[in-house]
């Protein structure tokens, strides 16, 4: 095809076997979209496509991954917000014909669907390091590294020193984003693959905790899927961290934890109530 749809902080150029998307790098992009540049996402990569009115005088072209095609969204575990969707364009209502072509040229392409056996899209080329509030993380191509902060990390991270983690001894990584409370990235250990994590993020020498500024989603997300992707590629199963329950000690802290929060006014009450009955349903 080979023709450009243009929509707001990206444009879609559309090629027989892939689509290009290009991101801006505006004062108004999202940051997840100028750290991501561009990217290309083979039509095997996707398995639907979809066009619905947005807000405002716009229409939103949205192309649908298969589960496993892609390791940003598979690290991101479906808490990216509609903004800042990779896969979303949001279009002006007067291009509205255009993107209804685009995607009904589209849509007799897209042959597979289903879970990819492998990554067909390729994860983010940058950052390879990122601050965390304990610690700063890093990423060379075979392991993982960990510095601990002397003003964030807590006393169990300290004790056990800075850590290194080889990509062959890795199963996969839990990222929590940084825009909803305990905000963490956790490396999931082949040895303990299928285990509850056995204590909070903020106590895990595998674990940088976010917070505070630090660990925005556009640094720590795109390094989360480039350990997801080395992970793959030396053939250990990725593995989603295990439901459980957690300790009701560790539970009360954390109520305690936020009400604090609360009352120093940097938690809403909506937040405050939303987030106490999540942590209560976890025991």
């Amino acid at each position: 095809m080979g023709d450009v749809l243009a929509g707001f902080h990206a444009a879609w150029e559309f090629e027989s076997d892939s689509v290009l998307i290009r991101y801006e790098r505006g004062i108004r992009t999202p940051k997840l979209f100028q750290s991501l540049g561009e990217r290309r996402v083979p039509l095997a990569a996707l398995e639907g496509v979809t066009l619905t009115p947005g807000k405002r005088g716009t229409v939103v072209l949205k192309a649908e991954p298969r589960p496993g095609a892609d390791p940003l969204l598979d690290a991101a575990a479906g808490q990216l917000k509609d903004g800042s969707d990779p896969y979303r364009l949001v279009v002006p209502a007067e291009r509205a014909t255009l993107a209804e072509y685009y995607a009904d040229e589209l849509r007799p392409q897209l042959t597979a669907s289903g879970p990819a056996e492998r990554f067909l899209v390729a994860a983010p080329e940058g950052p390879r390091q990122f601050k965390a509030y304990d610690g700063k993380a890093s990423f060379d191509g075979r392991a993982v590294h960990f510095r601990w902060s002397w003003t964030g990390a807590s006393t169990a991270k300290w004790k056990a020193g800075d850590q290194s983690f080889a990509i062959a001894d890795l199963a996969g990584v839990e990222w929590r984003s940084p825009e909803v409370f305990e905000g963490h990235l956790r490396l999931l250990r082949r040895d303990l693959a299928g285990a509850v994590p056995a204590v909070p993020a903020d106590q895990d020498p595998a674990t940088v905790v976010f917070g505070l500024g630090y660990g925005p989603v556009h640094e720590s997300l795109p390094f989360a899927a480039a350990v997801l992707e080395a992970v793959r590629a030396k053939g250990a199963a990725a593995v989603q961290a295990p439901a459980g329950r957690r300790d009701p000690a560790d539970i009360a802290e954390r109520i305690r934890h936020l009400g604090e929060l609360h009352r120093a006014g940097l938690v809403t009450d909506e937040e405050f109530a939303a987030k106490k009955a999540e942590l209560l349903a976890e025991l």
